[in-house]
């Protein structure tokens, strides 16, 4: 709470002084403003003492205790309800390892199946394998030494995806996808297809001509589509047939791909 007194002295300095003795306080503690200055007068006549209004903090008073001379009858304290037992926190919950309920679990025809194939091919390797939120089958090859089994830019990879995907939903009226990786060599090409893009399309802006990439699979033609999607002055589309199916990084004047 801030209060303030005033004080009267022959100097600003001597009303200053006398209102610091009256509250007790330092100079420092409090803010002053000069309400009126000393004037000396003419031979001691028309003289006039200068004022101060010095303000400084003080706590806030409490309010005093009201005591009844009423006796009051005597209030029943309630029953304290009964605690509420907060739930658990749920724990994360695991990617699950099984199929969708509609969808007949295909996980033991995906581990037959890449185990005689990684023997078959002399592989030291085994399947790991999980089912994401949208049914697909995660699988990841775990082992040593498994460049021969990823291929030149992943096409020994690709050719194991292909021929489980074939052989696990041949003759199924119901198909799943099938996603195999090793040593996370997917996360790293599509890293890789990013940066090929954006340094693809902004030599095609700055030339303002075409640029034909190399023959890729569909999910890779599909990382360059959507890493280019929202360029200013490019637009992508594909030709050819596969396997030699190629993405055109093509200069737009502006337009967006569709």
């Amino acid at each position: 709470m801030l209060k303030w007194i005033e004080s009267t002295g022959k100097s600003e300095e001597a009303a200053i002084e006398a209102a610091l003795r009256q509250l007790g306080k330092d100079r420092d503690e409090v803010s002053v403003e000069i309400l009126e200055r000393a004037k000396s007068g003419f031979l001691g006549i028309g003289s006039c003492p200068a004022k101060v209004k010095v303000s400084y903090e003080a706590p806030d008073e409490e309010p005093e205790e009201v005591v009844s001379t009423v006796e009051q009858p005597p209030v029943e304290k309630p029953a304290e309800p009964a605690p509420v037992r907060q739930p658990a926190p749920k724990k994360a919950e695991p990617v699950s390892t099984s199929a969708p309920a509609h969808v007949e679990d295909r996980t033991a025809a995906i581990e037959g199946f890449l185990t005689g194939l990684l023997e078959h091919m002399g592989a030291q390797a085994r399947p790991e394998i999980k089912v994401d939120e949208n049914g697909t089958y995660q699988v990841e090859l775990v082992g040593q030494d498994l460049g021969g089994l990823i291929g030149r830019r992943g096409e020994t990879l690709d050719a194991i995806q292909q021929l489980t995907g074939y052989a696990v939903n041949h003759g199924q009226s119901k198909r799943v996808r099938i996603h195999v990786d090793a040593e996370g060599y997917r996360a790293k090409r599509e890293e890789s297809l990013v940066r090929l893009a954006h340094k693809v399309a902004g030599k095609a802006v700055r030339y303002r001509r075409n640029v034909t990439l190399e023959p890729m699979n569909a999910y890779e033609r599909h990382v360059i589509h959507t890493a280019l999607q929202d360029t200013p002055d490019v637009t992508t589309y594909s030709i050819g047939t596969e396997p030699n199916r190629r993405t055109v990084v093509a200069y737009s004047r502006g337009e967006h791909r569709s």
